[in-house]
């Protein structure tokens, strides 16, 4: 339970930063519905973490991480919906750490429980109904 402490830490500290980033002028932007959205999923999914023992919360945070992380490298790259960033900044970084930790951390915690096995981290996923649990 110590290391889903650890993925629902960081997907809170990724939607505390993503509120105060709205609430510092991100919502005027085109992105800014997403930051709320984030800022949203990160405390629910936080919850659903600490308070159900199952692989859907894990999926979500590996999501969650995966997809805000991704989002912002394509800001950060060619730019998204107008808007282009940059990696400056400690909110940026703390994002990036917080969004990083729970990717991993909750492929660990798969992993850990039996959800996933090594060879299904190694090879991609058979498809198969059982392979869930």
């Amino acid at each position: 339970m110590n290391v889903r402490l650890v993925v629902a830490a960081a997907v809170l500290g990724s939607g505390a930063v993503h509120l105060q980033m709205w609430f510092d002028g991100v919502r005027d932007q085109s992105v800014g519905p997403a930051f709320m959205v984030n800022a949203i999923a990160g405390p629910v999914i936080a919850v659903l973490l600490l308070t159900w023992r199952h692989w859907f919360p894990l999926l979500l945070a590996v999501g969650f991480g995966a997809s805000t992380l991704g989002a912002f490298i394509i800001a950060a790259t060619v730019g998204l919906y107008g808007v282009h960033t940059h990696w400056e900044g400690v909110r940026v970084w703390l994002a990036a750490v917080s969004e990083v930790v729970a990717i991993l951390a909750g492929l660990f915690v798969a992993w850990r429980e039996g959800y996933l096995s090594r060879d299904q981290l190694q090879h991609g996923f058979s498809g198969r109904r059982s392979d869930l649990h």
